[in-house]
């Protein structure tokens, strides 16, 4: 069996109900999350906090330092659990994520978050293209409505289709329950 690790991926305060940037589902997913959490610490798996600052005070959301950018309570970090610290969408890009799961010789991600179709489909992307073996946990992530071309794509729509792609090549793709029975 291969060195399992639970990246959760921007569940910020932002995303949440009355925060700057609210997802539908928000709270479903972090309950969700939350489970694999105590799932992973009951297993001793790696844990891994991935949080998004923006580089600006004057961001939309995830303002640097503001309560919106915390980590929300529902998948507070323990204090021995790493807290990665990103500036982009993908969670490898210009951070020590691969450096820390490299460290504890993981080889297995499951990964659970924020956005679907933006920082879930690009870490799970990258962490693929480096030779992890990744599962995401769809019913773990949240995401929001899209206009594309005039056209509004319901939040339900944007994730499924972010999910499907992921299935497709770059990942197991399963339910929070499908993973409790492991």
């Amino acid at each position: 069996m291969s060195k399992q690790a639970l990246i959760i991926i921007d569940i910020q305060n932002d995303y949440f109900p009355g925060g700057k940037w609210a997802l539908e589902g928000a709270d479903q997913a972090a309950d969700n999350a939350a489970r694999l959490l105590a799932a992973a610490r009951q297993r001793g798996d790696l844990v891994v906090h991935v949080r998004h600052e923006f580089d600006s005070a004057d961001a939309p959301f995830f303002a640097p330092e503001s309560p919106g950018a915390a980590i929300h309570p529902k998948v507070q970090p323990l204090q021995d659990e790493p807290v990665v610290l990103k500036h982009k969408v993908n969670a490898f890009l210009g951070t020590n994520l691969k450096q820390t799961l490299d460290e504890h010789g993981v080889e297995a991600l499951t990964i659970a978050g924020s956005m679907s179709h933006m920082c879930i489909d690009a870490a799970t992307r990258a962490a693929a293209d480096l030779g992890y073996e990744v599962t995401v946990a769809h019913d773990a992530c949240a995401t929001l409505p899209l206009e594309f071309n005039g056209k509004q794509v319901p939040a339900a729509q944007v994730h499924d289709s972010a999910m499907a792609a992921l299935a497709f090549a770059y990942a197991k793709v399963v339910k929070t329950d499908d993973l409790m029975k492991d």
